[in-house]
């Protein structure tokens, strides 16, 4: 019983993946969710409480992917960042969920635990790596945090009128715009 269990969780957030990045929190439907998942509502408010608790334990699954995908490196930042932009690549639901994230739920007190802790691990990577003098101090450890992960996220998050701009749109010359941006950065 506790595979088939497993099994409708993984199929509920897969298919939840798929509707919060389609149509963000308030637009997505359970009972949508639920025909996806070959399941139905009452198996969503049974595991995860409630439409919220399901966009969460969404959020904190992608969070722990990318952590496992992406792990900091804050000796090689720039190395880092093509790395993330990568992963950001090949998933580009994590961009459309976390614009959903921020657009409606921005200014709310519940912060989501996973996604506090693997920031916070991060800038301490990093304040580490400049209190050791392999990275500058001219940012903060958080500064330069935003800066790396904002640069990694650049073009998944431009407007399609930018990118019929760019001369070179291939992905290995993005990637590499990402990486000379931070050694830039930490020049």
């Amino acid at each position: 019983m506790a595979r088939d269990a497993d099994a409708t969780r993984r199929r509920l957030l897969e298919a939840a993946r798929q509707e919060f990045a389609a149509h963000g929190i308030a637009g997505a439907r359970v009972d949508r969710i639920a025909a996806a998942a070959r399941s139905n509502k009452a198996q969503i408010y049974h595991y995860f409480g409630s439409k919220d608790g399901l966009f969460d334990a969404v959020f904190d699954a992608m969070v722990q992917e990318t952590l496992d995908d992406v792990p900091i490196d804050a000796a090689n930042l720039p190395e880092y960042a093509g790395r993330l932009y990568d992963s950001y690549r090949k998933r580009p639901w994590v961009q459309r969920i976390a614009t959903w994230y921020r657009l409606e739920r921005a200014g709310s007190s519940d912060l989501l635990p996973a996604v506090v802790a693997s920031n916070t691990a991060k800038v301490q990577a990093i304040a580490a790596a400049q209190a050791e003098g392999a990275l500058p101090d001219r940012f903060s450890a958080p500064e330069l945090l935003g800066l790396v992960i904002h640069l990694s996220s650049l073009w998944s998050g431009s407007m399609p009128e930018f990118l019929v701009l760019m001369e070179d749109d291939s992905p290995a010359r993005r990637r590499q715009l990402v990486v000379d941006a931070v050694t830039a950065l930490l020049a």
